[in-house]
C-alpha cells in the first residue's frame, strides 16, 4: 500500500474519475467528507502526439492494450481510455441534454424505450449546473425538440465557420431546423480554446475541453478533504459475512494487492467495467455478483447505433477547421415523410482528416483519402439502441470480459441514414459515403446497472444506490434505462450532481 494512504479513514471512496466520478468529487469538494478518488490510469501526458492523427487513430496511442471478446469469441480493442478524466479526455465535447420525452416511455418501430424513474424536471436544475461546470456553449430556440430550460446557456454558441453557415442555410431552405450543437470548450473571454482541427476524438493539449479531469477533478483536489491515487485498479469489493455492506475495496498497484476502507463506496468505472467489478466481487452472500438479486447486473447493454457519413462535393473544397457546430433533430421524435416512429439525431463531426481515415481504410491511397477529406462535410448519424436483456457483459473464469451485443432498431437507423442522404444531396452533395460503427465503438456505452423503483427489475434506485447494499452507489452511464439518441455525458454529470445532494443529506 502507498505509505501516504496507511491508517487513513475515508467517508467515501470513488472508483473512477470520468464524468460520473469526477463530477461527484467536484460537487462534494466543500462537504467536508474525506474522499479518495481511485483511478486505474494516470494523467494523460501533454505531448506532440496528442494532435497527431496517426498516433491517435492508427497507433491507438491512448487506448489500453487489453482485449474484450464478442459473442463469437472474436477479440476487439474497446473504445475506452484509462486516464484521470476517463473517456472525456478524448471525447468530442458535445454536451446536449436529453429530450423531455426521453424520460417517458417511447414506442419505436422495433420495440419500447422504457420510462425513467425520474422526470426531466428532476434533472433540469442539475443540467444547468453541469453546463456551467463544463463550459457549455449553446443557443436556445432553433431545436424543435429542445426541452424547457430554467435559464440560458452559460456561454454563447460556438459560431459556425462560413462553409458550415452556408450549409445550415441550405438545410433551412428544405424546412429543416439546424441548431447550434451544445459544446463544452473554453471559448470564454481569455479562454484556452484555439478552435483547432484536433478536438473531436483527440486529447486537448491546451486543456481547453470541458472534460472531467480539467473541470472537475483538478479543482476538487485543491481541497484538503479530496485525495487521488492513480495507476491503481479496483479488483473487487469486499462485504461483511452477511453481504449487507461493503467493508473494503481490494486494489492492485504495481503488482501489490491491498485494501482500503470507507463508510460508503461509489463505482464509476463505465458501464462495462462497473458491471464487471460487481460480477468479479461475487462471494458466499452474493453468488452471482454484488447487487444482483434482480439478475440484471451486466444486462441491457446499449451503445447507440452509429454511422459516420461523409457528404462529398467533387469540386468544392471544405476549408472548415472547427466543424462540429451544428446538429439536426427534425427526425428525433418522428421520422421523415410522415413516419411516426423516432429515428434519431444528426450532428456534425470534427473535420475528418486523411490520417484519421487511414485507420479504417489502410489500403486506400493517401492521396485519394486526402482528396475526399478536403471535399467532405462529415456527420455522425445516431439512433437509439433499445434495451435487451440478452445484450450483456459477462466475465469468464480467467477474467476475460465478454460483450454480447446484437444491434436492434436498425430499420429506424437505416431510415435516418436515408433521410440524411436525401437532405445532403438536396444541399448539393452528389456523393454520400457511409460507414457503420461496430462493437468496438462503445464510447456511449450504458445500461448495465439500470436504475428504477422496483428492485426486481432494476439494480439501482433513483438515487443510484444499489437496492441490495446500502453503502454502495454507482455513478456512470450504467444507470441509464434507455440509451436515447443523444450523447450521454451531460446527463451523467447532472445525475452526479443530484446524487451528491443525496450523499450530503445522508452524511
Amino acid at each position: 500500500m502507498p505509505a501516504a494512504l496507511q491508517h487513513r479513514e475515508y467517508d467515501l471512496l470513488i472508483v473512477g474519475t470520468g464524468m460520473g466520478g469526477g463530477t461527484l468529487a467536484y460537487a462534494l469538494r466543500e462537504s467536508g467528507l474525506r474522499i479518495l478518488l481511485i483511478e486505474r490510469g494516470d494523467y494523460l501526458p501533454r505531448e506532440p502526439e496528442n494532435w497527431m492523427p496517426s498516433a491517435v487513430f492508427s497507433q491507438n496511442r491512448y487506448k489500453p492494450g487489453e482485449l474484450w471478446y464478442d459473442t463469437e469469441g472474436n477479440p476487439f480493442h474497446p473504445g475506452v481510455h484509462y486516464f484521470v478524466g476517463g473517456n472525456t479526455k478524448v471525447y468530442g465535447a458535445a454536451l446536449p441534454r436529453l429530450r423531455r420525452e426521453d424520460f417517458g416511455e417511447i414506442e419505436h418501430e422495433e420495440g419500447i424505450s422504457p420510462a425513467w424513474p425520474i422526470a426531466y424536471e428532476d434533472l433540469e436544475p442539475y443540467y444547468s449546473s453541469a453546463e456551467k461546470i463544463y463550459l457549455v456553449h449553446g443557443s436556445s430556440g432553433d431545436d424543435p425538440t429542445e426541452p424547457p430550460r430554467s435559464g440560458p446557456f452559460p456561454y454563447p454558441p460556438v459560431p459556425h465557420e462560413p462553409y458550415v453557415e452556408d450549409l445550415c442555410n441550405r438545410l433551412r431552405k428544405q424546412g429543416l431546423h439546424p441548431f447550434f450543437l451544445p459544446m463544452g470548450i473554453d471559448l470564454r473571454e481569455g479562454g484556452r480554446c484555439i478552435r483547432c482541427s484536433t478536438c473531436d476524438g483527440f486529447p486537448c493539449r491546451e486543456h481547453a475541453k470541458g472534460e472531467a479531469d480539467i473541470c472537475a477533478v483538478r479543482p476538487a483536489l485543491e481541497f484538503p478533504n479530496i485525495e487521488i491515487i492513480t495507476r491503481t485498479k479496483a479488483v473487487r469489493l469486499i462485504t461483511d459475512d452477511a453481504g449487507r455492506v461493503v467493508t473494503a475495496v481490494e486494489l492492485e498497484r504495481d503488482g501489490e494487492i491491498f485494501r482500503l476502507h470507507a463508510s460508503r463506496y461509489v463505482i464509476s468505472c463505465g458501464a462495462v467495467n462497473s458491471a464487471i467489478l460487481l460480477l468479479r466481487s461475487a462471494n458466499a452472500a452474493h453468488r452471482n455478483g454484488l447487487a444482483n438479486s434482480s439478475g440484471l447486473v451486466g444486462r441491457n447493454y446499449m451503445v447507440h447505433n452509429n454511422t459516420a457519413l461523409m457528404a462529398v462535393h467533387p469540386i468544392r473544397k471544405n476549408p472548415t477547421v472547427f466543424q462540429k457546430t451544428t446538429a439536426i433533430n427534425d427526425f428525433y421524435l418522428r421520422g421523415a415523410e410522415g413516419w411516426r416512429y423516432p429515428l434519431g439525431n444528426l450532428q456534425l463531426l470534427g473535420k475528418l482528416q486523411a490520417g484519421m481515415l487511414t485507420a479504417n481504410q489502410p489500403l486506400a491511397p493517401h492521396s485519394v483519402l486526402h482528396g475526399i477529406a478536403n471535399r467532405s462535410v462529415d456527420w455522425w448519424v445516431m439512433s437509439e439502441d433499445l434495451p435487451d436483456k440478452n445484450n450483456r457483459v459477462t466475465l469468464k473464469p480467467d477474467g476475460t470480459i465478454c460483450v454480447r451485443w446484437k444491434p436492434n432498431n436498425l430499420r429506424a437507423h437505416e431510415r435516418l441514414i436515408a433521410a440524411a442522404r436525401k437532405m445532403l444531396r438536396r444541399a448539393g452533395y452528389p456523393v454520400v459515403l457511409t460507414q457503420r460503427m461496430g462493437i468496438a465503438t462503445n464510447s456511449h456505452q450504458c445500461g448495465t446497472l439500470r436504475f428504477g423503483k422496483d428492485p426486481t427489475n432494476s439494480v439501482l434506485n433513483s438515487e443510484c444506490q444499489t437496492h441490495d447494499i446500502n453503502n454502495l452507489y454507482v455513478m456512470d452511464s450504467s444507470f441509464f434505462p434507455s440509451s436515447t439518441a443523444v450523447n450521454p455525458a451531460l446527463t451523467i454529470a447532472a445525475q452526479a450532481l443530484r446524487v451528491a445532494e443525496v450523499l450530503k443529506r445522508r452524511r
